[in-house]
């Protein structure tokens, strides 16, 4: 792969197909990157506003410091991307069916998004935010969520036997959520 390097430039539909190479604080608006092989790319310090990322291939891609908002995110399988500094913020985004399987995303801040059949197995969560997500058929197994703040997430479900939740935070309206496996009724 050549090693194209842009710094601070926008980037419109008109400038697309993107070129392989490491992009370093650019903005990528409105851009449908849907079923794109962006493997090696390298994101840092970037932001995705209104894009369509939808089953783009991110095998080895880097993603440091990057913010999506407003994102169509399908099918994303984040657990192909480089490891190394792999830092994300995402905001109002639609990511259904996308995996992070075994990511490290501590500290990761995941507000208004829908997040529904999320695969977040084996994932390290903790001190992660949930805010106003909807997390209906998200997977948590052998996932570290201590500290994680779920209070204005709904729709989860998760086992606190197959999961790490100490000091995690959670909402009266999302106890069932927690004891789901129990059969119980929870009411109000």
């Amino acid at each position: 792969m050549p090693n194209t390097y842009f710094e601070a430039k926008t980037f419109l539909p008109t400038d697309l197909p993107l070129v392989p190479g490491e992009y370093e604080q650019c903005t990528f608006q409105d851009a449908d990157l849907s079923n794109t092989d962006l493997s090696g790319y390298k994101f840092a310090d970037c932001t995705f506003l209104r894009c369509n990322l939808s089953l783009a291939t991110v095998a080895q891609t880097a993603f440091r410091d990057v913010q999506f908002k407003a994102c169509k995110m399908l099918g994303l399988r984040f657990e192909d991307c480089n490891d190394l500094g792999f830092s994300i913020r995402l905001e109002d985004c639609a990511l259904r069916h996308a995996s992070f399987y075994g990511k490290k995303l501590k500290g990761t801040v995941f507000q208004q998004c829908q997040l529904q059949e999320t695969d977040f197995a084996h994932c390290d969560l903790s001190q992660s935010v949930f805010a106003a997500c909807d997390l209906e058929g998200a997977l948590f197994e052998n996932t570290n969520l201590e500290k994680a703040d779920f209070r204005t997430a709904y729709h989860y479900a998760l086992d606190p036997d197959q999961n790490r939740i100490k000091k995690a935070r959670f909402s009266v309206d999302g106890l069932a959520g927690l004891l789901g496996k129990y059969d119980i009724v929870v009411e109000g």
